[in-house]
């Protein structure tokens, strides 16, 4: 039997998920919370299997539970939300949510998502799937449009550096100054909006310029 905590601040939607998930025979609810930091404090205690997580929670912010929870490492996450938007769901990933559906969805659905990430496989709303890969599309299509207006020095500062070569080393290899290097470098970040250097490296990798 897998143990569930419920971290809602809404006690109707609360009671809802906590009816819902009453009716599944191999899942126990040990503990609800209805605010980020009793959450935390019950999941670090009962270290459930399962943490249905709501984002915008009192006192400690839903992406701030996700992050200390998935320290702890004895508990997946699904976060149950309202936002649909893309922002928040690559938030909620990045900081160790193993699955995101919304509060709309249906029974079944929130149960896909339990059982995925029991098994250690990521869960993503359908709905929110197709616009996730209508996200991406667009960015793939935005960062090709800027990509093309890079030189073809800037092209090749950018690669090795994304493989990890500092100023002076690509310098050596391409024959130029630190100090230009630098520049092309400097040049390249702000035409393709990039702010650190592994955002570099992610830009890097979406291109197919380096494996991951």
């Amino acid at each position: 039997m897998t143990t569930v905590v419920l971290a809602e601040d809404h006690t109707l939607v609360r009671e809802g998920l906590s009816s819902l998930l009453a009716r599944d025979p191999t899942l126990k609810i040990v503990g609800e919370a209805n605010d980020g930091v009793e959450a935390v404090k019950l999941v670090e205690k009962l270290k459930p299997g399962v943490l249905l997580l709501d984002l915008m929670l009192p006192r400690l912010h839903g992406l701030d539970v996700l992050r200390r929870v998935h320290k702890l490492q004895t508990t997946k996450v699904v976060v149950v939300s309202m936002h649909a938007d893309e922002p928040h769901v690559s938030e909620a990933f990045r900081n160790g949510a193993g699955g995101y559906v919304l509060k709309d969805s249906s029974a079944t659905e929130l149960l896909q998502a339990i059982r995925a990430v029991l098994s250690d496989r990521r869960y993503l709303s359908p709905s929110l799937a197709a616009g996730a890969d209508r996200s991406a599309t667009k960015r793939a299509a935005a960062e090709s449009d800027v990509y093309s207006t890079l030189s073809a020095r800037e092209r090749l500062v950018l690669q090795l550096g994304a493989e990890g070569l500092t100023s002076s080393q690509i310098g050596k290899q391409l024959f130029i100054s630190r100090r230009t290097v630098e520049s092309h470098r400097a040049n390249l970040m702000k035409k393709l909006s990039l702010k650190t250097q592994t955002d570099l490296v992610r830009f890097a990798i979406r291109k197919k310029l380096i494996n991951p």
